[in-house]
């Protein structure tokens, strides 16, 4: 092993990294995770010079980001005004850019170690602290994309409860401490091992041992469609009733007790705000306290020529809250669109030369104010319900999904995972799980062909329809916990572990000097 890293440093690095995404959903190998990590730690120690330290740092991430994220390429697969191609090269090449946070972590982490002297158990501090910092980058420079933060792969040992406290770019911090304690046991340096790894065990029994809250026997009905409409069939004319009745069928007839209905993303081709005859036609299906949450399109037009004509001027991915007599009571417009997805950025460049964004339209959403609490009207014994909105991909960037001065009840996740492969709505479903450790809130998530999920507030399935399936999930809606430490502080709580670490590798370099 010490020979094959002395002599193909690059390339170990670019294995490890490749290996390292087997960690995340649907493998979850994150014992694998844990060790290439630590492999990358000692390649990083072993950096001759700084040039080393971020290349292999980078080559790490290609791997890290090319297995992990190949299920963008399957999205290609649907648009026919770009190449199917061109979607192995678009992993390719966001991989390449992404992989520029992994390798400032390891060069910020070797320039500081070298620099300061930091070794041993402080260098590792140190790197995890670097860490921090890098994904939060990732998620936030150039509108950030934060999909696969490392911490998701501490889900299935139950340490992700540390979320709660630290979010889950802390999370990603105690991935590295775990890979460094593994590479100081086989140092045989036992103790400084040990300190490392006590904690992190003590958290997984916590999480692992950490009940689940009660729902009471009184909460509110829901209901979650998912119709299994694959994104090969959504915007077919020909097929839009049967599309619907599919929707009515599972939403199940009106009864006396009210229920909350949940429809995925882009449920209906409709404008509600201006159809009255399609709010009517939802209204039909709900009982006298029903209300249909519903995914549809909002949009705007523009004056055009002299006389009066009009064109589209933009729309909103929007949410609609639709009650029993037809009105809409709420609406969400979702704030953090995905780039190539729902707009084309540099599009007078990148259109004439036949590029297109993934949504089918010619022209781009706008985004919405952020976060909101939506209030749910009371009805026949019901409470009024404050609800949060997060369609799809704005579910992944942790600190940025709830309006903290007017916290919610519930967060709703509304999404089209139809585009994402068989890897990807797995891998959007773990991170949902994530915003709900992290905020203490339970998530309903509708999607058209899976994962749909009811998700308690500690960030457990509770019920969930497979992939390409048609079916409801009936349930009561589960209580939220009181605000968690990472609720209250939001993305300060991991910077403030940052510090802490960087405290405690600065106290254990000055012990040694």
């Amino acid at each position: 092993m010490n020979a094959l890293l002395a002599r193909h440093p690059r390339l170990a690095a670019l294995l490890a990294g490749f290996l390292s995404a087997t960690g995340f959903e649907p493998l979850k190998l994150w014992p694998v995770t844990i060790a290439c990590f630590a492999l990358l730690i000692l390649l990083i120690e072993r950096a001759p010079d700084r040039r080393a330290a971020f290349l292999r740092g980078w080559l790490f991430g290609v791997g890290h980001f090319t297995l992990g994220l190949n299920w963008i390429a399957h999205a290609f697969t649907y648009q026919d005004a770009m190449p199917h191609w061109f979607g192995y090269g678009a992993v390719v090449l966001l991989s390449l850019y992404l992989a520029v946070y992994p390798g400032l972590a390891t060069l910020g982490a070797w320039w500081t170690g070298r620099r300061f002297a930091f070794t041993g158990p402080a260098f590792l501090l140190l790197f995890a602290g670097c860490w921090i910092a890098s994904e939060y980058a990732r998620a936030t420079i150039f509108t950030g994309f934060a999909w696969n933060p490392l911490g998701v792969t501490l889900l299935p040992t139950g340490a992700a409860i540390a979320a709660t406290l630290i979010g889950t770019y802390g999370l990603g911090a105690l991935v590295l401490l775990a890979a460094g304690a593994c590479m100081l046991a086989a140092r045989r340096q036992y103790r400084p091992a040990a300190a490392i790894a006590v904690p992190l065990v003590a958290l997984a029994l916590w999480g692992q041992l950490s009940p689940a809250p009660t729902t009471p026997a009184g909460a509110p009905l829901i209901r979650v469609v998912q119709p299994n409409i694959g994104q090969d069939e959504k915007y077919s004319a020909e097929l839009e009733q049967t599309h619907f009745r599919t929707l009515a069928t599972l939403s199940g007839k009106p009864r006396p007790a009210p229920r909350l209905i949940f429809w995925p993303e882009a449920a209906i081709p409709a404008y509600l705000d201006m159809e009255p005859e399609w709010r009517w036609r939802l209204a039909d299906l709900m009982g006298p306290g029903d209300l249909l949450m519903t995914g549809a399109t909002k949009v705007y037009f523009k004056d055009k020529g002299p006389y009066g004509t009009t064109e589209l001027a933009g729309a909103n991915n929007s949410l609609f809250v639709v009650t029993p007599d037809a009105q809409l009571a709420a609406r969400y417009d979702k704030a953090h669109l995905v780039p190539y997805g729902e707009y084309l950025p540099m599009r007078s460049i990148l259109q004439p030369i036949g590029l297109s964004r993934l949504v089918p339209g010619d022209v781009d959403f706008w985004p919405g104010p952020g976060p909101q609490s939506l209030t749910l009207p009371a009805t026949l014994g019901r409470p009024a319900l404050k609800m949060g909105v997060q369609i799809c991909y704005e579910i992944i960037f942790s600190g940025q999904v709830v309006d903290r001065a007017n916290r919610p009840d519930f967060l709703f996740n509304p999404s089209n995972d139809a585009w994402f492969g068989s890897w990807g709505p797995v891998q959007h479903l773990a991170q949902a799980r994530l915003r709900a450790l992290e905020e203490g809130l339970p998530i309903i998530r509708a999607t058209p062909t899976g994962v749909s999920a009811i998700v308690d507030a500690r960030g457990h399935v509770l019920h969930s329809l497979s992939s390409h399936r048609a079916g409801y999930l009936d349930s009561r809606l589960p209580p939220p916990l009181p605000a968690t430490l990472f609720a209250r502080l939001g993305n300060w709580a991991p910077f403030a572990f940052l510090l802490i670490l960087l405290g405690t590798a600065l106290a254990l370099r000055r012990g040694k000097s």
